[in-house]
């Protein structure tokens, strides 16, 4: 499993988590509560689908401050270019 894979898959718990709390908070705040039966399952399903390719943009980017924070503290081998 690569590095980006792993900090991916766990990314993708808390991605959802936020996602499905923004969605669930505008599901019920508007005229979609009335259909809440609806809604709030398509909000789930949209949160799952949506964290998938969120995390996978994240993934990197963490993995950057990461290796950057080892190059300054002159662990990484060769440090980065400042």
């Amino acid at each position: 499993m690569s590095n980006r894979l792993a900090i991916t898959l766990l990314i993708y718990g808390m991605a959802q988590g936020v996602l499905f709390g923004f969605g669930l908070l505008a599901v019920l705040v508007t005229p979609l509560a009335a259909h809440a039966a609806i809604a709030i399952p398509a909000v789930v399903v949209l949160s799952a689908a949506l964290a998938a390719p969120l995390a996978w943009k994240v993934a990197p980017i963490m993995r950057a401050r990461h290796q950057k924070r080892l190059a300054r503290q002159d662990k990484l081998g060769d440090a980065l270019p400042a």
